[in-house]
């Protein structure tokens, strides 16, 4: 039913900005909610933001007021907006869309169905 690409990635300079983009293709129907997720080397996938079909957002502890999470449902597109970007953001970046409401779970990984390839997000120090 969807399928998403991920762009916009890259290599930055501590306190650096980047904005990806998600574009979703083979929309039949609009995801509930979509989600960014990242994945360092050696680490745990963590969920970092989230908007669902009512544009509820919801924002991992750690990008709070650095990262922000919107959508362009004309253009079938979801972006992130990464500021102030520090060394422990780096890791690669996935977009996620999930069918249902999740609530509490927006930034569970194992409760979204759909993912991208990822792409690399590195900042430097």
């Amino acid at each position: 039913q969807v399928q998403l690409v991920e762009s916009g990635g890259g290599s930055v300079q501590d306190g650096g900005s980047l904005k990806l983009s998600c574009a979703a293709s083979r929309v039949i129907y609009t995801p509930y909610s979509m989600g960014w997720f990242r994945q360092a080397p050696g680490k745990e996938r963590e969920g970092v933001a989230s908007i669902d079909r009512e544009s509820r957002t919801t924002y991992a502890d750690s990008v709070k007021g650095r990262f922000t999470v919107s959508k362009d449902n004309a253009r079938n597109t979801l972006y992130l907006e990464m500021n102030n970007l520090k060394p422990e953001d780096t890791g690669m970046y996935y977009c996620a869309a999930a069918n249902g409401a999740l609530g509490r779970f927006a930034l569970s990984s194992s409760f979204y169905g759909y993912w991208g390839q990822g792409t690399q997000v590195t900042v430097s120090a």
